[in-house]
């Protein structure tokens, strides 16, 4: 996952340096390039940051909470389930002050393990519910802002476009006036244009690689309250037995 992170910051950084070879041959940096791409430039350049905060924190979100191997972890607790120390269990999920999403949805087995299979798999599913939707969070709205990157991308192609035809129908101007007016107003419409779709294509790509792992994610999560339900079920029949 850390590789979309630094897909973000590549794809956005690509895209500009393209598009400025292509507006400003003669160099200017990108303080030029935003400032011959117009107003609707800056507002790309805000959802291009909002774009790489998400990125940024989901992929933080999924390296750091979902770093417990469930099977390892599960091969323990099923250890001491078998050896009746449910308190050990129980303080075993509480590593790491219980923030590790897999442990909690464990410990909530584990803390109604003595009051049958019922009770545990309402207690076992209520928490699940809690745990999945921020699995999921922030990640569908990276198709939201690749919509917006393009048509604000298209928003100043457009600006670019008129300043360029209104260059040339005036007679106002003079030769050399109307064609710097041209070489801006196609300079406006093609960074316009090269920085909306590069923020797109950034938004598509992580929201690929990040959907994928948070299905993942979620995947792992329902395995592992079967595998703890199943475990305390057996338990449980067999004490009432």
């Amino acid at each position: 996952m850390v590789s979309v992170t630094e897909g973000a910051f590549g794809a956005l950084s690509s895209s500009v340096s393209a598009a400025a070879a292509e507006a400003a041959p003669g160099g200017g940096g990108l303080a030029a390039f935003f400032r011959e791409g117009g107003l609707f430039m800056y507002f790309n350049l805000v959802v291009s940051a909002v774009v790489i905060a998400i990125v940024i924190e989901r992929t933080i979100f999924q390296l750091t909470k979902y770093r417990v191997n469930s099977k390892e972890f599960f091969a323990q607790i099923r250890k001491l389930v078998n050896a009746n120390n449910l308190d050990r269990a129980i303080k075993l999920c509480e590593a790491g002050n219980g923030g590790y999403p897999t442990l909690q949805l464990v410990k909530s087995g584990l803390t109604v393990a003595n009051r049958g299979p019922d009770e545990i798999d309402a207690v076992m599913s209520e928490k699940l519910s809690e745990l999945k939707p921020a699995v999921e969070k922030w990640i569908g709205s990276l198709w939201s802002l690749a919509n917006i990157a393009t048509l604000l991308g298209l928003l100043g192609t457009v600006s670019g476009l008129i300043r360029t035809f209104g260059a040339v129908s005036s007679d106002k101007l003079s030769a050399a006036e109307r064609q710097t007016r041209l070489a801006s107003g196609i300079s406006e419409a093609m960074s316009n244009t090269a920085f909306g779709l590069g923020i797109a294509v950034t938004c598509m790509i992580a929201h690929l690689m990040l959907h994928n792992n948070s299905k993942k994610i979620a995947h792992d999560l329902d395995a592992t309250q079967e595998r703890v339900f199943n475990l305390l079920a057996i338990q449980s029949t067999g004490r009432q037995g």
